[in-house]
Parts: structure tokens; C-alpha cells; sequence
């Protein structure tokens, strides 16, 4: 894979992962190594089948080809050895997503990166819950100001239940 040395790669979030809290349930080895920008991409949300159930209750972010567009995140380094956790993360193995790499704008430089793309896309709003957690990951690693804007502009599926955050705000107190 490329983007690899020293036993590391480099994975850019732009979703739940966005948040290091939420990362490190599964991935403990990844460490913040810069913010980006990947053009000609843009964000959105939904599912791999028409009505999945997922820990989210709602649409999930992915990446679309969309020429002139950009999405922010973070890229993170990654032990090799959290390879397989985060494909399991990402659903990977049962179909889910699919891994891809692209190239990320950074302050040094673009770097090749790991990232994921939602196969058999459905378009479905996200959960406050979920939206939530992008908008804090967002905010926690500094991307600019005008694309927190546009993620807190999300239109969410209302939902009200648990979800995952619960678990990351255990983590976060």
C-alpha cells in the first residue's frame, strides 16, 4: 500500500473518524499527522443498502467524485497492525465500504493516503448524533472555520435514541 513506512500509514478521515476519540475505540496507534483537502470530491451521506441498520441510526459520510469540489479532514498515521481493525471499522469485509487511495492537499505537501468510499450508495441524512460527532472532529482538529460551517448546515434525520456517541462521551469525560 502507499503511503506506508516505518510500519505506518496514512489514512484520511473526513467522517466519525474525524474525531480522535471515536478513531481510537479500535484503532489505538493513530496519531494526527496533518489537516487536508482532497479536490474534486465531495461529502455525502447514506447507506450501503436501502435500509441498513448501522450504530449511526442514519446515513453514514462518504466521498463522490465531484470536479471543483473538496472535502476537509484529517490524516492520520496508523500502525500497520490497525490495517485490518479499521477495514473492519469501515465494513470492508462484508462489503460495506471500499478502501481507495487518493491524494491529499497539506500545508507539506500532498501526501497519498488510505480512505474509504460507501459501495452501492443510497442517500439517507445523517443522525444529529452522527453529525454531531463530524462537526466535534472537525472543531478538535482545526479545519477552517467556513467548513465546519457548511458540516453544522447538515440537514439530519431527526433521530433521538442512543447511538455511539454515548459510548465516545464515556471516553471523552
Amino acid at each position: 500500500m502507499s503511503g506506508t513506512s516505518g510500519g505506518r500509514f496514512m489514512y484520511f478521515a473526513f467522517g466519525s473518524n474525524l474525531l480522535k476519540e471515536r478513531l481510537q475505540f479500535a484503532n489505538p496507534s493513530a496519531v494526527f499527522r496533518a489537516t487536508g483537502r482532497l479536490k474534486d470530491y465531495g461529502l455525502n451521506f447514506g447507506l450501503w443498502e436501502e435500509h441498513a441498520d448501522n450504530i449511526w441510526h442514519g446515513g453514514v459520510a462518504t466521498i463522490e467524485s465531484h470536479p471543483g469540489a473538496e472535502v476537509w479532514g484529517v490524516i492520520w498515521t496508523l500502525g500497520n497492525e490497525n490495517l485490518r481493525s479499521l477495514d473492519e471499522q469501515e465494513g470492508v469485509y462484508v462489503g460495506k465500504y471500499s478502501p481507495l487511495e487518493v491524494l491529499v492537499e497539506t500545508d507539506q505537501g500532498a501526501m497519498l493516503c488510505r480512505t474509504y468510499q460507501i459501495n452501492n450508495f443510497h442517500a439517507c441524512p445523517p443522525s444529529p448524533q452522527y453529525k454531531q460527532v463530524i462537526c466535534l472532529g472537525a472543531e478538535q482538529n482545526g479545519l477552517p472555520a467556513e467548513y465546519l460551517k457548511r458540516l453544522e448546515a447538515i440537514e439530519t434525520n431527526n433521530y433521538s435514541g442512543p447511538s455511539m456517541i454515548d459510548k465516545i462521551k464515556q471516553v471523552t469525560r
